[in-house]
């Protein structure tokens, strides 16, 4: 019988029940330690008493009335967002995805009010992940994601990422924008170098081109600030935001300077429930706990606690790590085992973790976790460690 899910995840035979700061708890009761935050979203933990309380105080108030209507919330939002990036403008979506979305349009539409209608190619790059959207899959450019779904979107290229020349000779007449994650997530944990990414910068400010960002993964005080870009003082045209920016409430927003937004006049970009009353007290609620004294430096703090403990944990397991990447709380092991089976072994232990690309797992921890928390972390991963170590003395012995 065909599933009444449409089975496009390999789920896991475990359903969780309710969740309480960093754990969460099953069906039969065991309890989980949430090293995977439903993949950078659950940014404060689960069931967080503000969160909980903003969203409960809205829902009995007014949960939709549509985009045709302002809606105060998204202003108040939208203020606190421009008061504390590069934008001067925001579009809340439901998800990243739409956040890409809105993106793309805008890069194209900025070059066709500004006299440039050829101007419409986005370039990406190798190991990106900009949505599951059509034209997401065609920014993100990996054969995985695109197989079995028609042609590919038109006008997306992709170049490797810190190769300047190869970049310089993909841009052409017809090129719009560049578009990168400041640290890839899906494509396997990596930063990209901060002199890259102030050289995209500067083509785009010589050559007439929108920088996007997309910081839908490392974004909302994931890395230890605000925003990452923030680390580097390369400020885009256009960001990408969701996840965090929730605390696990579908939620995203599409930053824009006035410049870049030129374009998006009334009618031009719309959604149904971007932006509801919901999404906007619990968005808001979550900025002002990541903006509050404090939240952005126990991140830093806590992420070099991790990265130390990390560090020990690959020294003493030599021969199922391989490599730590990263920055703040949003850190890879690159493995010498099959990471697919020991996000599983690890969850045999109690642990959630999050698989990427080349052979990596993700640590994306709730920004709430404490020292014990970390230790307990790290001795579940030496735990799974222990297990690969003994299969393979069996192997051996055998």
């Amino acid at each position: 019988m065909f599933p009444s899910v449409l089975p496009t995840y390999n789920r896991a035979d475990v359903a969780f029940v309710r969740g309480e700061g960093p754990y969460l708890y099953a069906e039969d009761g065991k309890r989980y330690l949430d090293f995977g935050a439903g993949i950078a979203v659950n940014a404060f933990g689960h069931a967080h008493p503000r969160l909980v309380a903003a969203l409960t105080v809205q829902a009995g108030k007014l949960w939709h009335t549509s985009n045709l209507y302002r809606v105060p919330g998204q202003e108040a939002l939208s203020k606190k967002l421009v008061e504390n990036t590069f934008a001067d403008t925001a579009f809340f979506t439901n998800s990243g995805a739409e956040a890409c979305e809105c993106a793309f349009k805008m890069a194209r539409r900025y070059h066709f009010v500004s006299g440039h209608p050829e101007r419409f190619r986005i370039i990406t790059f190798t190991g990106a992940f900009h949505g599951r959207t059509l034209a997401g899959i065609a920014a993100g450019g990996q054969e995985k994601y695109l197989e079995g779904f028609g042609p590919k979107v038109e006008g997306f290229d992709q170049v490797p990422p810190n190769d300047l020349k190869a970049l310089e000779a993909a841009i052409t007449d017809e090129t719009a924008a560049l578009m990168i994650e400041p640290i890839q997530g899906e494509g396997g944990l990596h930063p990209m170098p901060p002199e890259f990414l102030r050289a995209l910068r500067k083509i785009c400010d010589d050559r007439g081109l929108l920088l996007i960002f997309d910081e839908i993964q490392c974004g909302v005080g994931r890395t230890g600030k605000f925003f990452a870009y923030e680390w580097v003082g390369v400020r885009p045209d256009i960001m990408c935001v969701a996840k965090g920016i929730g605390g696990g409430f579908p939620l995203g927003a599409c930053l824009a300077t006035a410049e870049a937004a030129k374009g998006m006049t009334a009618g031009t970009h719309g959604s149904t429930y971007g932006g509801n009353p919901l999404g906007m007290a619990v968005g808001s609620e979550a900025i002002d706990m990541v903006l509050e004294p404090g939240f952005l430096e126990h991140v830093q703090k806590i992420g070099g606690f991790l990265r130390q403990q990390l560090a020990g944990l690959i020294a003493e397991h030599p021969g199922v790590f391989e490599e730590l990447r990263g920055q703040g709380l949003m850190l890879g092991l690159k493995l010498r085992v099959p990471n697919t089976e020991f996000v599983t072994a690890a969850r045999g232990h109690g642990l959630l973790i999050v698989g990427a690309g080349e052979n990596v797992v993700r640590l994306l921890p709730p920004l709430i976790i404490d020292e014990d928390q970390v230790r307990e972390g790290v001795a579940l991963l030496s735990r799974t460690a222990a297990d690969f170590e003994a299969k393979a003395k069996q192997t051996v012995a055998a």
